[in-house]
């Protein structure tokens, strides 16, 4: 199959013309020009190819567009924003599911067009649990989190056999609707949390919004050997769920009040757990 750099090629092109009249551009407009010069090219005939980039892929089968998709990606031959648009315009899940399959740019790929595509669930939940690539779990979560009320039912057996556990939950954490096995899991979770994961689930609580969670939050709030930072994090999310806790503490024996304190708010990611 005849693969095209069409990126190459227009990089070459505007080599040229930029060496001709360097001075033509200040570096600004050439920052706005190049997008509006690289959309002109996608519709420019090339002898060559006796076609236009935008027409070489259109003209294609659903088959042979897919198939020249896997070759790019597998050659390393950049995939180009014409034949792009091309795929995400069919979004054929069909075509588009073997390369989950395949290398992690053939899998990336599909999952950035794919998305929340239901048949592309359960092997993103594969992935999340077996793979060795935080870039590809990564952009797997994402997905499953956007469609965490059609898949609580898988995530939920595997939270319980303790599979990817923090995975799982931060999946949960962002069902819609309220369900009891959720709650309890995210519950649960939370109240046998080790102090280096409490805020984290705790997070999860509060993104998933059932205010049964409070008085929970409020008990972990009130032990004794809480850290400042523990503390802090479990009164902003006991207010996100409506509550409050006033009661004031001495932290001066922390080693890490001052630390906190003196870097202010600003350098604090509160919201990262939040859907």
């Amino acid at each position: 199959m005849k693969l095209y750099d069409f990126d190459g090629m227009f990089e070459e092109k505007l080599a040229e013309y930029i060496k001709r009249d360097p001075g033509r551009l200040s570096e600004e407009e050439w920052e706005d020009a190049i997008p509006r010069l690289y959309e002109k090219f996608g519709g420019t005939v090339i002898k060559s190819i006796g076609t236009t980039p935008r027409g070489f892929y259109a003209a294609q089968s659903d088959e042979q567009l897919f198939a020249g998709l896997s070759a790019h990606l597998k050659r390393g031959v950049p995939v180009n924003k014409f034949l792009r648009d091309e795929v995400e315009k069919r979004r054929r899940a069909d075509l588009l599911l073997p390369l989950l399959g395949g290398g992690e740019d053939e899998v990336l790929f599909a999952v950035n067009v794919l998305g929340a595509e239901r048949s592309a669930l359960p092997v993103y939940l594969g992935l999340v649990t077996s793979g060795d690539s935080d870039e590809v779990r990564n952009a797997c979560i994402d997905c499953l989190k956007e469609a965490a009320d059609d898949v609580k039912e898988s995530v939920a057996d595997l939270c319980e056999k303790g599979v990817s556990t923090e995975y799982m939950l931060e999946i949960l954490s962002c069902c819609k609707a309220r369900d009891e096995r959720v709650f309890t899991l995210l519950l649960n979770a939370f109240r046998t949390a080790e102090s280096d994961a409490l805020a984290r689930r705790a997070g999860y609580l509060a993104a998933y919004g059932d205010e049964r969670a409070i008085p929970y939050l409020v008990a972990r709030i009130e032990e004794e050997g809480i850290s400042y930072a523990d503390f802090r994090d479990l009164k902003f999310y006991i207010e996100v769920l409506g509550g409050s806790y006033d009661a004031q503490r001495d932290f001066s024996s922390d080693p890490d009040y001052e630390l906190i304190k003196s870097h202010g708010a600003t350098d604090v990611d509160i919201f990262k757990n939040f859907k």
